[in-house]
């Protein structure tokens, strides 16, 4: 069992919540547990986790064989560990392991659970009934779906990720919204995401050529979970680790992960699947700063640094409003309905339209050789200069 003492405290969160410690000393840190998940979890120490992902057992209440056009037989999901009694029995497990997940999952943690049409609305009920609070659902749509055979239905295209925070009201977690919104071309990052089914080299196969799991999820997929939701060093929870990609992914992305499997099969093979692993360069991975965390930069720096000049004109996108940028870096505006008053940035930016508040960084524009920028576009020039200095 690996252990890491307590390591330096670091900011958590998009939303400024208070730093919080490193993983504690009594968690068996980069190591498959094996058992029942619900035992196990009740031998981790309490508030120690800052991420758990979840692919529990779908109940897809298979009912014999499943064959192709063909009739040649399709590998489903028919183990004992999918199968039960009830719906009733069902909900007893969810609700045991999710109060089991509660309790190791720090106030600022969150949890990811995916499922089907089979099990998530009873999951998501589960969840709501005690009381983690619903941050979003995602849509994982299959680019390369199981066709449905018998044509009396549609084909099933995707599975849904509920994202929960542990306390009601859901502040503090943490959300790299940034770095989402930079890998998703600048466009803020939606919440369906399309992505193949593991398959090729990466599902893992047995010495005779069938599956080592059935419900491998494919790494893009965790990837993006704990690159939203995780900073490097944060501790990774499944407790239905499987064929291991949580853990495999965690590791890969320089955080610490804790696996939860009872068939020593799917253990054996997790645990050379995580062996092979190599992390990636420690400077590839450290979190983009959000806007909270840049450094504050007044528009008097602009001019202070020669970057805009007193009795400059900036105007809005459309060029609808006007206004004189003034030598102690207040703006005068020359438009109506605030003809003539005088305000910072973002007051005459509100003044402008008539409005309580306004972002004047994103709001006023400058004109260039290239058409007009924002003026937020010369405040990341002198955050770039600051950080060079820093250096």
């Amino acid at each position: 069992m690996k252990v890491v003492r307590n390591g330096e405290a670091r900011t958590a969160s998009r939303s400024g919540a208070a730093r919080r410690p490193g993983p504690s000393a009594d968690l068996p840190l980069d190591t498959i547990v094996r058992g029942d998940c619900v035992a196990a979890l009740s031998r981790l120490p309490a508030a120690s986790v800052d991420l758990i992902f979840a692919d529990p057992p779908y109940n897809l209440q298979l009912q014999g064989e499943l064959k192709r056009p063909d009739d040649s037989r399709v590998d489903a999901v028919d183990d004992a560990w999918d199968k039960f009694e009830s719906f009733e029995a069902y909900d007893a497990f969810t609700r045991a392991w999710l109060l089991a997940a509660r309790r190791v999952l720090k106030p600022t943690g969150t949890l990811w659970v995916i499922g089907s049409y089979h099990n998530i609305f009873r999951v998501g009920a589960m969840l709501q009934d005690l009381d983690f609070w619903i941050l979003n659902d995602i849509v994982w749509r299959k680019t390369n779906p199981m066709p449905n055979f018998r044509g009396r239905r549609f084909t099933n295209a995707h599975e849904t990720l509920i994202w929960a925070a542990r306390e009601p009201g859901g502040k503090g977690y943490t959300f790299n919204y940034e770095a989402m919104k930079a890998a998703n071309e600048d466009v803020q990052m939606r919440s369906d995401w399309l992505f193949p089914i593991c398959s090729g080299t990466e599902r893992l196969k047995g010495g005779d050529g069938r599956k080592v799991h059935p419900t491998q999820k494919p790494e893009a997929l965790l990837a993006r979970v704990i690159l939203s939701a995780s900073k490097p060093g944060d501790v990774v929870l499944d407790p239905f680790l499987g064929s291991g990609t949580t853990a495999a992914v965690a590791k890969r992305l320089g955080r610490h992960f804790v696996g939860i499997e009872r068939d020593p099969d799917y253990a054996d093979a997790a645990q050379a699947r995580i062996d092979a692993v190599e992390p990636l360069p420690e400077l590839t991975l450290a979190a983009a700063p959000t806007a909270r965390e840049a450094p504050r930069i007044a528009f008097g720096a602009l001019l202070e640094r020669g970057l805009i000049a007193p009795g400059t004109l900036l105007t809005d996108a459309r060029s609808r409003f006007r206004a004189l940028v003034r030598a102690d870096g207040t703006l005068s505006l020359e438009t109506a309905p605030g003809l003539g008053q005088i305000g910072s940035i973002h007051r005459a930016g509100a003044l402008a339209q008539g409005i309580e508040a306004c972002n004047g960084w994103t709001f006023w524009h400058i004109a260039t050789r290239e058409g007009l920028r924002p003026i937020d576009s010369l405040r990341a020039t002198v955050r770039s200069e600051m950080a060079l200095a820093a250096e």
